[in-house]
């Protein structure tokens, strides 16, 4: 049996937890929520709690509260399986989030995170992170909204470069976030030269590429999925030439599905691959697009390929749609095998 100093993980994910409360009144407005359900979610933790849920060794670095939310959080963790010991407990809150849900399409959202405890995160808190024996690294753009957890996700990224890790940038777009949504796209600049594989929606892609003109910005109720005005294959082009090592950008289309940007780095040749969806009727969008990305990561991780990695990640994204919740609800690799069965498979 492996030391712990021996123990090999598969990625380390790092960002944001939270409590998340979703309103048990379905359909009904804000206003009318009578009760909530107490989960987990936060993108990062999503993603770890996803994959490790399919068979990854995963690594969570988060920051949690000296307090009740934070042992909440702790104790989902610790039963899930990932690896937790590298995560802080300091002195700010733990975050929190609160949903209503009307579906088809609106999901007001809101966020509890002002000086929460997982965006005073430290370089002094990455330090300890495990990159000789782990193969991915992976962070949420939210993660660069305010310091000291910028600094520290950018010293993370290039501590993970220096261990040959791959990177994978969560664009993870939450305009509510930042002090001036022009911001987002400036950070998420100058973390480019560090990632391998950028991950994102159409809009949260056009978002990292806006610089002067706000008004192509449309903010929603739900926040995650706020629509950004823009050609997005001259974003990703932007993106490319910005990004000397990035591979591939894995664009998350919702129902139509993923379609792959894969470049070959000798040549700079982009590849397209549209890569179809499980049509499902939509019961909650949020941590539907982390469920992806783990299974796509699960994939990449395991050598399935691009177009089998983004059909798995699809598959788990749209079980999802279908929960009331995020990291309670990822599936298992049972599950999703389950569930594409009979509907054509991988």
């Amino acid at each position: 049996m492996a030391s712990e100093e021996e123990e090999q993980y598969d990625t380390i994910h790092m960002g944001r937890s939270s409590i998340d409360l979703y309103s048990n009144d379905i359909g009904s407005p804000f206003t009318g929520i009578n009760s909530f359900a107490a989960y987990v979610g936060g993108s990062p933790l999503n993603f770890a709690v996803g994959a490790h849920r399919l068979g990854l060794q995963t690594v969570l670095l988060t920051g949690l509260g000296q307090d009740p939310v934070g042992d909440f959080i702790d104790h989902f963790l610790r039963n899930e399986g990932v690896v937790t010991k590298f995560i802080p407990r300091n002195k700010h809150r733990t975050s929190a989030v609160l949903l209503g849900i009307e579906p088809p399409s609106k999901f007001p959202l809101v966020y509890y995170r002002e000086n929460c405890a997982d965006i005073n995160l430290t370089i002094d808190d990455v330090i300890p992170l495990p990159f000789k024996r782990a193969k991915i690294f992976q962070f949420a753009g939210t993660n660069l909204s305010r310091e000291p957890s910028r600094s520290a996700t950018m010293f993370a990224a290039e501590l993970a470069n220096q261990n040959n890790l791959e990177v994978v940038f969560d664009v993870d777009f939450r305009p509510d976030q930042w002090h001036d949504v022009r911001a987002f796209g400036v950070a998420a600049r100058s973390v480019l030269r560090l990632v391998d594989i950028v991950v994102g929606t159409e809009d949260e892609i056009n978002a990292s590429m806006v610089s002067a003109d706000v008004s192509v910005i449309s903010v929603s109720e739900s926040v995650s999925d706020t629509q950004v005005k823009g050609n997005v294959e001259d974003a990703i082009s932007r993106l490319f030439k910005m990004a000397p090592k990035v591979k591939a950008v894995v664009e998350k289309r919702g129902p139509q599905g993923a379609r792959l940007h894969i470049r070959d780095l000798a040549t700079q040749r982009v590849e397209v691959v549209d890569v179809p969806g499980y049509p499902v009727e939509v019961y909650c969008i949020l941590g539907a697009g982390d469920a992806f990305g783990a299974g796509f990561l699960y994939g990449y991780v395991r050598g399935w390929g691009w177009y089998k990695s983004a059909r798995l990640g699809n598959a788990c994204g749209a079980i999802v749609v279908t929960k009331h919740g995020c990291a309670n609800f990822m599936p298992t690799m049972a599950q999703v095998e389950e569930f594409v069965s009979s509907r054509g498979g991988f």
